[in-house]
């Protein structure tokens, strides 16, 4: 039978219809799509496609089920290696990761992988009606921080091995950035609820509402009896340029905007949530927050929507796919640009204070690229004389996240580098006994099957290590 050398498409919503609703973009495969695509699959022997995912899924032999027709094999298959198919089908990075690997990409399109994990995940999810059984107890206790990727994914494996765990996590739902920080047309928040009542019915316990660091101390967790603790408390501190004009009300960082959004139900029509009001908006960064919070403001009520990014768009970091999504969408990209200032005037009520000014504008320079920086990319310099002025009324700025603090200076003798990040040894051990780590809070913002990647890993730790004093104890 002849390769097919594309992948096959999904079924999308019009640009010109999703811009203004929040339903889901694309639409899973149908099932003969997706048995053709896994049929693409060449099988290698040497599975490059698995070295490529940071849970190593065992990508060919799940692809196989499928052309077998047998979904739920699939399914088992998957969650033998991830805690989140679905998340993962959606919003993960394979084209830099599984894909990027796959032989079959050598000499034509490699094939959908994160669609056809997309496809049995929620198959499953629309069929089944049965949960997980909890695994028999092994005695043994284990405190989560943070019900994000890596929280859930540590909580997960260490449930299958028969550990009662405990998420403690400080916003009111579950899900972490998944919730918060992705939108709903990217990730309808259905899917995170259900592969956290997933994880619940392993027996994982999870606490809201409590801020580890302010609540509860890690000192305090370990004095309730926790044998072990994994801090998967995300990158939660918004990084800012400290350019003129920031303080002005209409300015956000894009984890308070998609936070606002998402949390309190923005992008349902029958709510109203006090973040923007029509008019232009101003989205500074080039990656997939970005994306978001500039798609998001477009679906929002916004009537033009600007991305400025300071590189051109060979370098943006963002998903190819979610840069061609927004542009289809009427996304405007200032490319090699820079913000310098942003513009505004005072509240006549009360002009003493420059905090209660209001964003009328933002003040931007071109950019042109120079000589390679340390990681290889051309940095961006301004061009002399070329500012510009663009009239918006809100600014959102989408330049990075930083581990909050608050963890590392409630507790003793953990050692973070000079970014903020927690370090952690090859095991995702901290400089704490029994207190690991892992995901945002030890790299800073990355992608979301990399925090999972870093949970197993510290799952694997933490029962290697709970094994071992058992051991020693008999």
């Amino acid at each position: 039978m002849a390769i097919v050398p594309k992948k096959h498409p999904l079924p999308t919503q019009a640009p010109e219809i999703r811009a203004h609703n929040f339903r889901e973009v694309a639409a899973v495969y149908p099932e003969i799509i997706a048995v053709t695509e896994a049929e693409r699959c060449l099988g290698c022997k040497n599975r490059p496609c698995v070295a490529g995912c940071p849970v190593n899924i065992a990508i060919p032999d799940f692809i196989k089920k499928i052309t077998e027709s047998d979904y739920e094999g699939a399914y088992e298959i998957i969650t033998q290696s991830s805690s989140l198919p679905a998340v993962c089908g959606r919003v993960c990075p394979q084209e830099t990761q599984c894909e990027s690997k796959c032989t079959l990409g050598i000499k034509y399109e490699p094939v959908a992988i994160g669609r056809l994990e997309r496809f049995v995940a929620d198959r499953h999810n629309e069929r089944s009606q049965m949960l997980p059984r909890p695994i028999k107890p092994n005695g043994h206790v284990v405190a989560v921080v943070g019900a994000g990727p890596s929280g859930l994914t540590c909580a997960g494996d260490l449930a299958k091995k028969g550990y009662k765990v405990t998420i403690f996590e400080a916003l009111h739902a579950a899900g972490g950035v998944l919730i918060y920080g992705i939108p709903e047309f990217r990730l309808p928040k259905s899917i995170v609820e259900k592969e956290v009542q997933t994880l619940k019915a392993l027996g994982v316990e999870i606490q809201t509402d409590i801020v580890i660091g302010k609540t509860l101390t890690i000192d305090e967790l370990f004095e309730y009896g926790y044998e072990a603790i994994f801090i998967g408390s995300g990158a939660g501190l918004p990084n800012f340029m400290n350019i003129p004009g920031e303080a002005y009300k209409g300015v956000y960082s894009a984890n308070e905007f998609l936070t606002r959004s998402n949390l309190m139900k923005a992008y349902r029509g029958e709510t109203e949530t006090p973040i923007m009001k029509g008019g232009k908006v101003a989205v500074v960064g080039g990656g997939n927050v970005a994306m978001d919070a500039a798609r998001t403001a477009l679906r929002l009520g916004a009537e033009h929507v600007y991305i400025i990014y300071r590189r051109s768009m060979e370098e943006i970091p963002a998903r190819r796919e979610e840069v061609e999504h927004a542009q289809e969408e009427g996304i405007d990209f200032r490319i090699l640009c820079n913000p310098t200032e942003i513009l505004g005037y005072k509240n006549p009520d009360d002009p003493r204070d420059p905090r209660n000014g209001f964003v009328t504008g933002i003040r931007c320079i071109r950019m042109e690229l120079g000589e390679p920086d340390e990681k290889g990319r051309r940095r961006p310099v301004p061009v002399e004389g070329s500012e510009f002025t663009l009239d918006v009324d809100t600014v959102i700025m989408a330049i990075g996240t930083s581990p909050n603090p608050l963890i590392k200076n409630t507790t003793k003798g953990l050692s973070v580098n000079s970014r903020g990040g927690i370090i952690v040894n090859e095991a995702g051990l901290t400089s704490r006994d029994d207190v690991y780590a892992g995901g945002d809070a030890v790299t800073g913002a990355a992608t979301v099957i990399s925090a999972m990647g870093a949970g197993k890993l510290a799952a694997k730790s933490i029962d290697a290590m709970i094994m071992n004093k058992d051991s020693k104890n008999e």
